[in-house]
């Protein structure tokens, strides 16, 4: 499970054993981010952080270009395996880095606050940091769901009615249906406003023929037709409106 450092989740994973955790590398790196914005003194030793895990980022990219997720690590191509051996040993050199750091501090006391607290967390999060190298399945961050989550969770406080069950459950359903759409290659707008033109047409009742506004049942001209965008609509003047014969 791809997450972030919520203890809920940490609590969950030693409850549950077949549950491994990989914690998200965009947080740690906000971690640094953040400090250098709020340290002004500390920024280039923070910066310096952020740039190897940039590295990790890179190198893990180059190994996934070359991954076949049907092979074992044993048995991918050179490439993989240069590219693989390269990140683990960035990866390692990372580690004894911070961990060099966190020793000298208990001696030297050289380090500020600020510094401690987030080489300590890397410490303690280290190794669900790290099952991405085992694992090139899984993804360095979460970044991916957070980003489709996005609206949703913006949503559920800003949207009409948002407090009352029937919302939710309207919500739900037009969530499910416009992913759907979209995980068929069409155009939102176009599907809706065909849709709701045949509404129209009804009687302003749902068609009695809705298939051809089911993905799965549409013909290919068809789905060709609403995956592209909506042509723009030339608004009719009301009769009212329209000049007068002399």
């Amino acid at each position: 499970m791809v997450c972030d450092r919520y203890k809920g989740y940490i609590r969950l994973a030693r409850e549950i054993p077949q549950i491994i955790l990989a914690f998200c590398w965009a947080h740690v790196r906000r971690d640094f981010l953040d400090a250098a914005r709020s340290y002004p003194k500390l920024e280039a030793w923070m910066l310096d952080w952020v740039e190897l895990i940039a590295e990790l980022y890179h190198l893990n990219k180059q190994r996934l270009k070359e991954w076949d997720e049907t092979k074992s690590l044993e048995t991918q191509n050179q490439d993989f395996k240069q590219h693989h051996q390269a990140l683990a040993q960035a990866s390692q050199k990372m580690k004894e880095r911070y961990a060099h750091l966190l020793e000298a501090e208990k001696e030297n006391k050289n380090l500020e606050r600020i510094q401690c607290k987030i080489l300590n967390s890397l410490n303690n999060h280290w190794k669900g940091l790290m099952v991405f190298v085992l694992n090139p399945q899984v993804p360095m961050d979460n970044n991916t769901a957070e980003q489709r989550m996005r609206n949703p969770g913006m949503g559920r406080k800003n949207y009409y009615g948002s407090g009352s069950q029937w919302s939710a459950r309207l919500a739900a359903m037009m969530f499910s249906l416009f992913q759907t759409i979209l995980l068929w290659g069409l155009n939102p707008h176009h599907w809706l406003h065909d849709y709701l033109d045949a509404c129209a047409n009804n009687g302003g009742q749902p068609p009695s023929d809705i298939r051809p506004f089911i993905p799965w049942m549409m013909s290919e001209s068809r789905k060709q037709q609403l995956s592209k965008p909506l042509p723009e609509l030339t608004a009719t003047p009301l009769e009212s409106e329209q000049p007068q014969s002399p």
